[in-house]
């Protein structure tokens, strides 16, 4: 079995975090208005996708509910259809932009599972590459993403937006 290293990553996790508080990053985020800045790529009925400014490789995004709730529990049966109706857009995008190989798509729940923002639930949509890993990461100390976040939004706002238009329902199954 192959591992997915991420040791760039050790800074962000190391880092002092800002005290919990009652609103979440994505809860912050979700109530913006302000898409580009904060790497928004779409926004559904009940949840939204965004860049993650902290990637594992290019292309990294995250899909969050707008309810802010620890894990699936907490949502209703039309949330969470719309949560992964959405992450299908968001893979299928990525795949249109991106050509990627494969995908690592999938939840850490509780801190022990590696969540970052633990109060607010949210699924992580990986591309990958055969051959994606290299040295620099573990020689270097430094991450390769090979496009801008600004300019790679753009494309997939672009791609999502073409999506929708193009759908039957946004919220098919």
């Amino acid at each position: 079995m192959d591992a997915l290293h991420a040791p760039w990553r050790i800074e962000y996790l190391l880092a002092p975090k800002p005290p919990l508080s009652d609103i979440s990053l994505f809860a912050r985020i979700a109530q913006s208005s302000d898409d580009v800045v904060n790497y928004v790529l779409a926004r559904d009925r009940t949840c939204y996708a965004l860049l993650n400014t902290y990637p594992y490789t290019g292309g990294h995004l995250m899909v969050v509910p707008y309810k802010q709730v620890p894990d699936f529990n907490g949502l209703t049966g039309d949330e969470l259809r719309d949560l992964l109706v959405l992450t299908r857009r968001c893979q299928n995008a990525l795949t249109q932009v991106m050509k990627p190989d494969g995908f690592n798509i999938g939840v850490n729940l509780g801190k022990v599972a590696g969540a970052g923002i633990i109060e607010h639930l949210h699924i992580h949509v990986v591309p990958r590459w055969n051959g994606d890993t290299n040295f620099m990461p573990v020689i270097a100390d430094t991450t390769v993403v090979p496009q801008a976040l600004k300019e790679l939004a753009g494309r997939l706002r672009d791609a999502l937006a073409a999506d929708f238009a193009s759908a039957e329902s946004p919220s098919a199954f």
